[in-house]
């Protein structure tokens, strides 16, 4: 048995460095084919070179934040699921921000042709309302974070270089780099 379990990962192994040796594109490099068909699609071809590289630059950055958000919508989630139970979203998040949340989709849910956003009302929520729900919940997150107040920091850090971003500005070399620390602070304090 232990013979047959030593083949089993070792042929494993030897497939895996096959790949890698025959050019695999991991998760975190773009395909180039993809991308092509995505630019086709989008006409990209019809646009402003230069405008075309400054807003593929930010992608990067766009990327990097998008992962870090929906990482903090997920682990709020799970946190709250798992301790408060189903109705979390009732018993733990702000009224306001509830109310919020549940008319943005309420109204894009009349736009049927469009993709929704997702199935949990946590992602109608605002970047900004994340700090909220952890501080109106701390005692569950307590153990997580060094304080709220560092909580607070970093999403409005990212916040602020997520919102030029999203209204087609660009960010220069310091804001890359500012992200860089902050996400690499967060992920060694809270481990996703």
């Amino acid at each position: 048995m232990i013979d047959q379990v030593y083949s089993f990962v070792f042929k494993a192994l030897l497939t895996e460095e096959a790949l890698d040796k025959g050019g695999r594109i991991s998760r975190l490099q773009m395909s180039p084919a993809l991308d092509k068909d995505v630019a086709d699609t989008l006409c990209l071809h019809l646009l402003d070179p230069d405008k075309v590289s400054r807003a593929r630059r930010m992608t990067t950055a766009f990327t990097a934040i998008t992962a870090f958000e929906n990482s903090v919508r997920e682990l709020i989630e799970r946190k709250l699921l798992e301790i408060i139970g189903v109705d979390w979203w009732t018993k733990s998040v702000p009224e306001k921000i509830r109310k919020k949340a549940e008319s943005r989709r309420d109204e894009e849910s009349k736009i049927r042709w469009h993709s929704a956003r997702g199935d949990s009302l946590l992602n109608y929520t605002e970047f900004g309302d994340l700090d909220s729900i952890i501080r109106n919940n701390w005692q569950h997150f307590e153990a997580h974070f060094r304080s709220i107040e560092w909580v607070c920091h970093i999403i409005d850090t990212l916040g602020k270089s997520r919102n030029v971003i999203m209204h087609s500005g660009d960010l220069q070399n310091d804001d890359f780099e500012r992200i860089g620390v902050v996400i690499r602070d967060w992920v060694k304090q809270v481990g996703i």
